[in-house]
C-alpha cells in the first residue's frame, strides 16, 4: 500500500507521512487501525527504522496517530478542526498567490479541487 520514490527530492519520512495521510483520506486506513511496527514497515519498504520512527513521530505530533505500548502506532485523527482550518488557510493563501501569478483562473482551481475530492470519495 505504501510506496516510496527513492528518486524523489522529497525526504523519505515526508513521503511516508504523506502516504499514510492519503491512506486515511481515501479510507485505506480507518480510525483505530494499527500501522505496521517500525521494524516491519522499514523491512517491507526497504528503508531505515529511524526514518519510519521519524515519520510516526511527525504523524503523532500532527494528530494522525497515537502510540500505544501494546499495539504500536494506531490511526487516531484527533486534530482540532479550527487549528486545521487555520493552517489550511495559510497554505492555500500561498498556493492561490502562485496560481494568480501564473494566470490560473478561479474556475480551474475549483475544478482541481473537485477532482481531488473525488479521489477521496467525494467528501462534502
Amino acid at each position: 500500500m505504501i510506496q516510496i520514490d527513492f528518486n524523489s527530492d522529497e525526504a523519505l519520512y515526508l513521503q511516508l507521512c504523506n502516504q499514510i495521510i492519503m491512506g486515511i483520506a481515501t479510507s485505506q486506513f480507518q480510525e483505530g487501525d494499527s500501522l505496521p511496527s517500525v521494524r516491519q514497515l522499514a523491512d517491507s519498504i526497504g528503508i531505515n527504522m529511524h526514518t519510519v520512527n521519524k515519520a510516526y513521530t511527525v504523524l503523532k505530533q500532527e494528530g494522525y496517530v497515537k502510540v500505544d505500548r501494546r499495539r504500536g502506532a494506531i490511526i487516531a485523527i484527533d486534530i482540532d478542526r479550527m487549528q486545521t482550518l487555520s493552517e489550511l488557510k495559510k497554505e492555500l493563501q500561498v498556493i492561490l498567490a502562485k496560481s494568480t501569478c501564473k494566470n490560473i483562473t478561479r474556475g480551474e482551481i475549483h475544478q482541481l479541487i473537485d477532482e481531488i475530492y473525488e479521489d477521496y470519495g467525494g467528501i462534502d
